[in-house]
């Protein structure tokens, strides 16, 4: 579900973080925990989880400095609704989107996923349906992020396990902050696929709300966003990682 923060690699998100004065990296970690308040970098670190302490440390210590994570966090979702005005709102059944994604964020259970819990407590701005959207996938993608630690930390792999077993890698590694060298994984690859399986299980739960018809239609209607934004069309599993 990475599709949901495509809106983090918008160029207008990026250009809000230096009229915040704030680097790109600081933007993304405190934009993204800022909804859990004024607490530690090692709190922040424990919720997000896929990235590496110091990493996580290095940007949120150097925001709380300059302006309040909260207000970071608001900047972020703003910039999440204006991408959504811009890239969703003329994708055919937008408004189907919206009331599919509402009710299974509604309906998902935040027990034990504090990140998650954090931004559907969030103020929404009352925006057009494309900003809606974006906020749907958002918040969705928040409970898949939640549920893939859960998954992670009980086959029994490290967040740096986890992140070297995923699609990319090494790579993915260093955008996580992660230095090499990395250790080889190559023994961890069914504990990813019990992972990854436990994941889709857990998120599963929230579309309950839905009929078998209904999350049948919203996996084309994401996979329709998806392709509208990127030209590309969706992945398999719900795996934030």
């Amino acid at each position: 579900m990475a599709f949901g923060d495509a809106f983090a690699r918008w160029p207008g998100t990026l250009r809000r973080a230096r009229q915040l004065g704030i680097s790109s990296w600081t933007f993304h970690v405190a934009g993204w925990a800022g909804a859990l308040g004024d607490v530690s970098a090692a709190t922040v670190s424990s919720a997000l989880g896929f990235l590496a302490p110091e990493a996580v440390a290095e940007g949120w210590d150097g925001v709380s400095r300059l302006v309040r994570p909260t207000e970071v966090a608001a900047a972020s979702l703003a910039e999440c609704c204006r991408w959504g005005d811009e890239q969703l709102a003329d994708l055919p059944g937008v408004d189907r989107l919206v009331l599919l994604l509402d009710r299974a964020v509604e309906a998902a259970d935040a027990t034990g996923m504090p990140l998650f819990a954090a931004w559907r407590s969030m103020p929404m701005p009352a925006g057009a349906l494309g900003a809606r959207a974006a906020v749907g996938l958002r918040l969705l993608r928040e409970h898949v992020h939640g549920a893939s630690l859960i998954a992670i930390r009980a086959s029994g792999m490290t967040p740096l396990e986890a992140v070297l077993t995923s699609t990319d890698g090494e790579a993915t590694a260093i955008t996580c902050g992660w230095p090499p060298p990395y250790p080889p994984v190559g023994a961890l690859v069914r504990r990813r696929f019990w992972a990854d399986a436990a994941t889709d299980r857990l998120v599963s739960a929230a579309f309950g709300v839905l009929t078998p018809a209904e999350g049948g239609e919203l996996v084309e209607l994401v996979g329709a966003a998806r392709r509208q934004v990127t030209g590309t069309g969706t992945s398999p599993g719900w795996g934030a990682v």
